[in-house]
This record gives C-alpha cells, structure tokens and sequence, in this order.
C-alpha cells in the first residue's frame, strides 16, 4: 500500500473509514464521507465496478446470442448452454486485469496529489472499461 506523501497535511482526515460499496452519493463532492483516500479502497472500488459492469455486459451479449438460436434443434442446446458459463469466465478474467491496473493507477495518482477521490472515478472508469472492451471487438477495415 502506497503511503501518504510528507507534503499533505491531514491526509487523510483523522475521521476518516473506508465507505460502504457502492456508496455512490449525489452530488459526488457535497458528501465527505463518500471518497477514497487509499490505493486499496480505489483499487477495490474500481475492480467491483469493473467486474459488475463487465459481468452485465457479457451475460447481455450471450442472452442475445442464445436468443438469435430459438427455433433451431433441440440437440444443440445442450452445448448452448454454456454459452453464458464461458462468457461469465471470460468477464471475470478481463475485469480481474483491466480493474486492477485502472484501480492502482486511479489510487496512486490520487495520493500522490493529495487529493480525495469521489466514489463516482471508480464507477465511470468500470464504464470507461467496458466501452474500450466494445469498441476493440470491432475491426477497423481501413488502413493507413
């Protein structure tokens, strides 16, 4: 765990416990209690929220692919089945590796700048995350 640079005074407050996850309060700034003050609660936010979005996002897409199957045999959808199994894996392991790196760097940037970090950073960076997933599964027919 990173430890607080020398120049930053009262970082973090002396009242200060980690929040509740979600803990996503509105407006982000107007409620003290809702921000982050370590790598590990950073990291810890991020990865739930990439892994959260990331799991809607596959579960979404095999729902569509198991649909696009209705009225076809009966034999295949045994081996349909685990269309959702392997997807659901598949979430896992990318949400594991892209909410860890987002989730350090998001932590070390922030205490480096003696700054708090607002629980909405996490939550939009598990959407920043799966928004990169959906535009790198396209292919880019052009060239340079």
């Amino acid at each position: 765990m990173a430890s607080r640079p020398a120049n930053c005074v009262n970082y973090p407050p002396a009242d200060y416990h980690s929040p509740r996850f979600p803990s996503l309060c509105w407006p982000p700034q107007s409620h003290p209690e809702c921000a982050l003050y370590s790598v590990w609660d950073s990291w810890r936010y991020t990865l739930l929220w990439t892994l959260i979005l990331h799991a809607v996002c596959h579960l979404g897409s095999s729902g569509i692919a198991l649909c696009m199957q209705i009225g076809k045999r009966r034999s295949i959808w045994k081996y349909l089945l685990t269309i959702p199994i392997i997807y659901a894996v598949v979430a896992g392991v990318e949400a594991l590796f892209a909410g860890s790196i987002v989730g350090l760097v998001l932590g070390a940037v922030y205490i480096t700048g003696c700054y708090n970090l607002s629980t909405w950073i996490p939550f939009i960076w598990g959407w920043i995350n799966v928004l990169i997933l959906i535009v790198s599964s396209f292919t880019i027919q052009g060239g340079l």
